[in-house]
C-alpha cells in the first residue's frame, strides 16, 4: 500500500470527533483520498453532491463488524479535482479502480444522494462487484421534476459562466453553504460553528466549482443511462429515507422501492437528506440488520 501514503496537501488525520488516518491511492492517474477502518466484509460509503467523507463520521461503530472504506469521490473533498468531464461513468470507473487498488473483488456499496446514484451505476455496470446495496435519500429518476427544494432547483437550472460561479463562491460561499446545510439537515441545532467551519474548509479545497458544474451538466447522462434501468437492479437493496427530506420527499423513496426488485424501504424519523449523520444510531442499526448473514 505504498501508493496510499498521504501527500503533503492531504492532512494525515480525518478532522472529526473520531480521528482516522487518511489514505490516498492513484486511480486512473488521479489521487483518491479515503478512510479504511475495521475488519470483516467490506462496506464502501459514498457521499453526495458537493459533500465529502465527513458526512459518514458517525458510521464508526460499523467498523466493529465490517471493513468500512469511506472515499472522497473524484472531484470532492481531499481527492483530486482534475479538469475533466465528470460523467457518471467517470465516477463509476473511479470507484471500480479504488476497489481494484484495495484488492476488493466485491463489496456492499452504500450511497447517499448522488453517492447513491454512483452506487446504482456501479451495481448496473459491474453487478459482480456489488453484493448488496444501501441507498440513502438517493438520486431518483426524473431528478429535476422530483426535486422540491427551490434552492437546489436554482442550483441545477441556473446557467452562469464558470468564472462567475467561482467569483460568487468566493464572495458569498459561506452564506450559501449555511443555506445548503439548513436545507439538507432537519435539526438546525446540529449546524454548529464547527460544522460550518468544516463545510467551508471542504468547499475551499481546490477547484470544487468546476467538478460541481460538470456533474450538474452531466445529469442528463444519469437520466439516459441508469434511471430507466432501476428495475434491472438484482442486488438485495435497503432504501433508507429521511422523514423530513426537503430535497426529495418520502414519496420518492416509496416510488424507488416500488420499482427496485428485492428492496425494502425504511423511513428514518427526525431526519432530513443525510439521515446517516442526523440519526446515525438508527441508520447504523438498520444497516447491521440488513447485512446480517
Amino acid at each position: 500500500m505504498s501508493g496510499c501514503a498521504a501527500k503533503p496537501d492531504v492532512p494525515p488525520w480525518f478532522d472529526a470527533i473520531q480521528r482516522f488516518p487518511v489514505h490516498t491511492t492513484s486511480v486512473n492517474g488521479h489521487r483518491l483520498a479515503f478512510l479504511d477502518e475495521g475488519q470483516g466484509p467490506p462496506l464502501i460509503l459514498l457521499h453526495g453532491y458537493g459533500g465529502s467523507m465527513w458526512q459518514w463520521e458517525y458510521q464508526e461503530p460499523l467498523t466493529a463488524n465490517f471493513r468500512v472504506i469511506t472515499p472522497d469521490l473524484l472531484g470532492s473533498g481531499l481527492s483530486d479535482k482534475p479538469d475533466i468531464d465528470y460523467r457518471p461513468s467517470e465516477l463509476i470507473e473511479s470507484l471500480r479502480g479504488l476497489m481494484d487498488a484495495l484488492g476488493l473483488p466485491e463489496a456492499t456499496v452504500i450511497g447517499n444522494s448522488m453517492g447513491g446514484g454512483v452506487a446504482i451505476g456501479m451495481a448496473l455496470t459491474y453487478p459482480e462487484r456489488v453484493n448488496r446495496l444501501v441507498l440513502i435519500d438517493t438520486l431518483p429518476d426524473h431528478v429535476r421534476e422530483r426535486l422540491v427544494s427551490p434552492l437546489m432547483q436554482r442550483a441545477l437550472n441556473t446557467r452562469v459562466p464558470a468564472w462567475l460561479a467561482r467569483v460568487g463562491a468566493s464572495l458569498f460561499g459561506s452564506r450559501t453553504m449555511e443555506a445548503v446545510l439548513k436545507e439538507i439537515i432537519y435539526d438546525h441545532s446540529l449546524i454548529t460553528p464547527l460544522v460550518l467551519d468544516r463545510s467551508n474548509r471542504n468547499r475551499q479545497r481546490g477547484n470544487l466549482v468546476g467538478p460541481l458544474l460538470s456533474l450538474r451538466d452531466n445529469l442528463p447522462l444519469w437520466e439516459q443511462n441508469f434511471a430507466p434501468r432501476l428495475g434491472e437492479i438484482r442486488q438485495s437493496t435497503l432504501i433508507l429515507w429521511g422523514e423530513h427530506d426537503r430535497l426529495f420527499p418520502t414519496q420518492v423513496g416509496r416510488d424507488l422501492h416500488a420499482v427496485i426488485p428485492h428492496s425494502r424501504l425504511i423511513v428514518i424519523p427526525e431526519a432530513g437528506h443525510i439521515p446517516q449523520w442526523e440519526q446515525p444510531q438508527a441508520v447504523n442499526r438498520h444497516i447491521r440488520e440488513f447485512l446480517q448473514p
